[in-house]
């Protein structure tokens, strides 16, 4: 299957800031995710494919024609910003029905086009509300549909699961999947492997602005399933916890944390560690307030991937 989008040697920089450097990425139609931590480079990616930002070095191609200032590409992409820019005084349906407009669609169409993207994003009920009337969640759904209200052959989509609801997210993710159903190109964005994991095998792995890795979801979790994970346990009995657990083979390292009667816990095998732990509650009489995982996000995972 030819690729979509090429990106060839992509390189910017702000300053002495370095947004993606030396970036080549072949894209196929279906949904490929950027999995990054916040600050990886996804969204200037993401800008120069849309023809936002010009690269310092290389190039971008969508369809075969250079994407930088060239106006006949821009039809038939859509882009979700992760950062809002609505005219606050519009209502949603007036928002929609002006940005179709500029795609010289008839009022008719406009208005047609304008009421199908509200009622994919499920706002219909709120079309004639300003704008600045809606909640996070609701100004989320309302880029989105400005983003597919023209039908675009190709959608990119900075984050697009940011601050929804769980419900919201799960309606969200399977649009993305009928789009793809329909033979689109999507390129979404994400910090979290749960979500892309939800939308699609295909992802790309960035940090500090280079590709880190790219393949399928098994080689992915493959990858950040060797790093060793930090769990936090609250519990009067901190002390003794860590003594029992001390003794398990997947336990690498403890150290507490006395004024918060907390341990952590350095553990290679997370399920392994877990079914202990829920042995041992059922067994024994040790109370346990919290259990949180201070590292449990992609920076961590990242920052020990690349130290490897």
């Amino acid at each position: 299957m030819s690729a979509v989008i090429e990106a060839w040697n992509l390189s910017r920089w702000y300053g002495n800031v370095l947004g993606i450097s030396e970036v080549n990425l072949e894209i196929q139609p279906g949904i490929t995710a950027l999995l990054g931590p916040n600050g990886a480079g996804k969204s200037t990616f993401m800008k120069i494919i849309t023809g936002q930002l010009k690269p310092n070095l290389g190039e971008a191609r969508i369809f075969g024609e250079k994407v930088w200032n060239n106006r006949r590409i821009f039809r038939r992409l859509g882009f979700c910003p992760e950062v809002d820019a609505f005219y606050e005084e519009l209502s949603g349906f007036e928002f929609l029905s002006g940005l179709l407009s500029l795609y010289g669609f008839s009022p008719a169409e406009c208005r047609k086009r304008a009421e199908k993207a509200l009622e994919l994003v499920e706002l219909s009920d709120v079309k004639h509300r300003q704008v600045r009337s809606y909640s996070r969640g609701m100004r989320q759904r309302i880029k989105i549909a400005q983003a597919i209200a023209h039908d675009p052959e190709v959608l990119i989509l900075d984050e697009p699961l940011s601050g929804l609801d769980p419900l919201s997210k799960r309606r969200i993710i399977k649009l993305i999947k009928e789009f793809k159903a329909a033979g689109k190109t999507i390129v979404v964005s994400s910090h979290v492997l749960p979500e892309v994991e939800a939308m699609t095998s295909e992802i790309v792995l960035i940090h500090q602005g280079k590709i880190l890795a790219r393949g399928d979801i098994y080689f992915i979790r493959e990858l950040i399933d060797t790093h060793p994970h930090m769990i936090r346990i609250k519990s009067p009995h901190f002390r003794e916890l860590a003594k029992i657990l001390a003794t398990e083979d997947y336990v690498l390292n403890i150290s507490f944390e006395p004024p918060d009667q907390a341990v952590i816990f350095e553990t290679h095998h997370r399920d392994k560690f877990f079914n202990r732990l829920n042995d041992l509650i059922l067994e024994s009489s040790l109370t346990i307030d919290e259990i949180t995982s201070p590292d449990d996000n992609l920076q961590a995972v990242f920052d020990y991937l690349v130290g490897k």
